[in-house]
């Protein structure tokens, strides 16, 4: 018998739980419990979990999360997520509540205060190289600068079980770039919803068309002469926030964090998953585990 092909599953646990939170609250489905807490979050975040074990077929787990909302980043740029609004009332309970069913069904969580769960992943990912493949499973494209030989990143699509499955040979192919490059693109073009700017008048197509070009943002601006005079302008003109903006887009690998792999290991829930399901009253998940 063949053994199988040991392969971390890296969980981006704030991208699931918002994903299942924002799917029901439309609607105003929040699925409260006995002690009137919603779940609506949880237990889709926990169905989301459950598809991407059953395609995954990862022989370890594992859950990366924020840690509350001020990083290192916003140490660098104040600006930084600076324009995102807070999450309404109904999520703010299931923050803590999903890292307490995670553990109850055995997976473990990770989390670093002043770092992103991104840059949790991305030390997880670089760190364990090819001694033990990885898949991160997200809805964050950011992460695709993180794809490698023994990393791949699916990013999830609607629906439960629906993802685009990346690896190096298909981002380039999409991109034509590879994923350290995208870096430089995303510094050029910025990101609204994180907050920097980039190079103000420089959008995605520009930014690709030059990383694609010139190879880098050191290529850019080695050979501005080369460029529009309008694109030349606006280069010289943020060269400041496009240094930052790069700083701020790059993901962070060298987080202080320590994972005992072991307890990685998956072969199924633990056995305190039913009496989790009935502490919380999970009504959803007891159909979709028991």
């Amino acid at each position: 018998m063949v053994s199988k092909q040991e392969n971390l599953l890296v969980v981006d646990g704030m991208a699931l739980l918002f994903r299942a939170f924002y799917a029901t609250a439309v609607s105003k489905q929040f699925m409260f419990n006995q002690d009137g807490i919603p779940t609506n979050g949880v237990q889709g975040f926990m169905k989301h979990l459950l598809a991407a074990l059953r395609q995954s077929d990862p022989t370890h787990a594992l859950i990366c999360w924020d840690m509350g909302s001020k990083t290192f980043r916003n140490e660098l740029y104040d600006g930084y997520k600076a324009n995102r609004t807070a999450p309404p009332e109904e999520m703010i309970p299931q923050f803590d509540l999903a890292k307490e069913v995670a553990a109850g069904f055995g997976f473990v969580n990770v989390g670093v205060p002043g770092y992103e769960a991104d840059d949790c992943i991305g030390t997880i990912t670089a760190s364990l190289g090819q001694s033990l493949s990885t898949t991160v499973l997200s809805g964050d494209k950011d992460l695709l600068q993180l794809l490698s030989p023994s990393n791949q990143v699916w990013i999830m699509q609607k629906g439960f079980g629906n993802y685009k499955r990346y690896d190096e040979a298909t981002f380039y192919e999409e991109m034509g770039i590879t994923p350290k490059q995208f870096i430089d693109v995303k510094a050029l073009m910025g990101d609204t919803s994180d907050g920097y700017p980039g190079v103000r008048g420089i959008g995605e197509k520009t930014a690709l068309t030059l990383i694609q070009t010139f190879g880098s943002i050191e290529g850019v601006l080695a050979n501005l002469e080369q460029l529009k005079p309008a694109q030349k302008r606006k280069i010289q003109e943020d060269l400041a926030m496009l240094e930052l903006s790069r700083q701020l887009a790059e993901i962070h690998v060298a987080v202080p964090l320590e994972v005992n792999y072991e307890q990685c290991r998956f072969d199924g829930f633990h056995s305190s998953a039913q009496d989790v399901i009935q502490q919380y009253g999970l009504k959803m998940l007891a159909r979709e585990f028991l």
